[in-house]
């Protein structure tokens, strides 16, 4: 039986760990320790439970069912699953993440050193993109290798600025803005949501499960219990950096104008405290890392598109690069304020999917769990996500009657229903023992 030494173990943990380090997981820690000032910690332990905690779940989830997110969605059938699928890849490719790196990548870097305008951020996001298109198309070892050299310098940069802002604080922690102040946890699951890091563990699952086989080790509990381990000290290593990221944002109100996103408070932070060269530094940095991420996710969605539709790798990777640097020329704010809906309506059916793919293993019917669960988490997920968007009412009687809606989880009691209801029937229609 082949097994990972500690050595193998802790690289599979940083390897993991640099997987989820990209865009949102900078820039949403400070915004949202700005907005919370003197709620700061109730706001960042809302914030790690969906930033940090479920992704370490649905990492245990695919492992538990061998593999990505094609396998966990299997009960589901063919056509949801799919329409799942490409949810979560347009998520994490074209629509958010891929051109949030651009964004990101220019406020923290460029709009220091040239001032911001749209004619520069058309000039940088082409530039850019042109980039990652010709990486993208040809993908070999160059990214490979500028992604384990970035990491450890990006890292080190974190780590700098997190010291800093913990042992040299800028100022003291200032009023919560209205929200922050009313209900600081729920924020912090919001803003949580937005890193996006459970809807890319879904797809970086099958590239942890897959390093783990490319070491010949084949037993699935031993799969699983190498998986939770890497998840374990990517977990830890994040929550650091978010933690001292929030304390940034927190201390930096006197620095930047109230509402300020994660790049502006990041930039006016590293300019004040280290000026001009550090920023420059900070910019290069952050422009490679990001740049290796959207290289990473563009070809992420060639492949899937390419095996699942009849397109070609190279069709994809085209379209949906023009397509991003179209998205990335609506700005920071603006991409944020769109994306909100879309993965408020999106995580219950996440959410749900990771709980119950924990235990898919033990069932001999999923499906006849799975797929009502999900039906609900599916309606409240979009009622929550028109909710959001102000297409309905926050305070229609029959959803604010539900327990939990304050929280943004009116979602879960009716899903907890429905999962005991399916379980039950399943019990009945087929009693222990008999075959399906």
């Amino acid at each position: 039986m082949k097994t990972l030494s500690p050595a193998n173990l802790i690289a599979l943990g940083f390897m993991t760990f640099a997987l989820f380090l990209g865009a949102g997981n900078i820039i949403f820690p400070p915004s949202a320790g700005l907005s919370a000032g003197v709620n700061m910690w109730p706001t960042a332990a809302g914030f790690l439970l969906t930033a940090v905690g479920l992704p370490l779940l649905t990492l245990v989830a695919l492992a538990r069912v061998g593999g990505g997110i094609q396998e966990l969605t299997a009960p589901l059938g063919r056509l949801p699953g799919l329409c799942l699928a490409v949810l979560v890849y347009l998520s994490i490719g074209p629509l958010f993440a891929t051109p949030r790196t651009a964004v990101v990548s220019y406020e923290v870097g460029v709009v220091g050193l040239v001032g911001d305008s749209w004619q520069t951020l058309l000039i940088y996001s082409l530039l850019y993109f042109a980039v990652v298109l010709a990486l993208a198309l040809k993908p070999g070892r160059l990214v490979d290798n500028i992604g384990k050299l970035i990491t450890p310098v990006l890292l080190l940069a974190l780590v700098v600025l997190g010291l800093s802002a913990v042992l040299f604080p800028l100022g003291e922690v200032g009023a919560p803005i209205p929200t922050y102040r009313d209900s600081p946890l729920v924020e912090g699951v919001l803003q949580g949501y937005l890193t996006m890091d459970a809807l890319g563990a879904l797809v970086f699952g099958v590239v942890i499960t897959r390093a783990i086989r490319d070491r010949q080790v084949q037993e699935t509990h031993i799969i699983t219990r190498y998986t939770v381990i890497a998840a374990i000290i990517a977990a830890i290593g994040l929550a650091l950096v978010y933690l001292a990221l929030f304390q940034l944002g927190g201390t930096s109100s006197a620095l930047v104008e109230p509402g300020a996103n994660g790049g502006e408070i990041l930039a006016a932070f590293v300019q004040h405290r280290f000026g001009n060269l550090g920023s420059l530094l900070l910019a290069v940095v952050i422009t490679l890392a990001c740049l290796t991420t959207a290289v990473g996710l563009i070809s992420a969605c060639g492949a899937f598109f390419s095996r699942e539709f009849p397109v070609s790798y190279a069709q994809v990777v085209w379209v949906f690069t023009i397509f991003c640097m179209a998205v990335a020329n609506q700005g920071l704010d603006s991409l944020i304020r769109v994306s909100i809906p879309v993965l408020v309506g999106l995580y219950p059916l996440a959410i749900v999917l990771v709980c119950l793919g924990l235990f898919i293993p033990g069932w001999q019917r999923p499906q006849n769990i799975m797929r009502p669960v999900m039906l609900v988490a599916l309606v409240f997920g979009i009622i929550d996500g028109l909710k959001a968007a102000g297409f309905i009412e926050r305070d229609v009687a029959w959803l604010s009657s539900l327990p939990f809606t304050s929280q943004g989880l009116g979602w879960l009691v009716p899903a907890i229903i429905m999962l005991i209801v399916a379980l039950v029937v399943d019990r009945l229609r087929h009693p222990r023992g008999q075959q399906a």
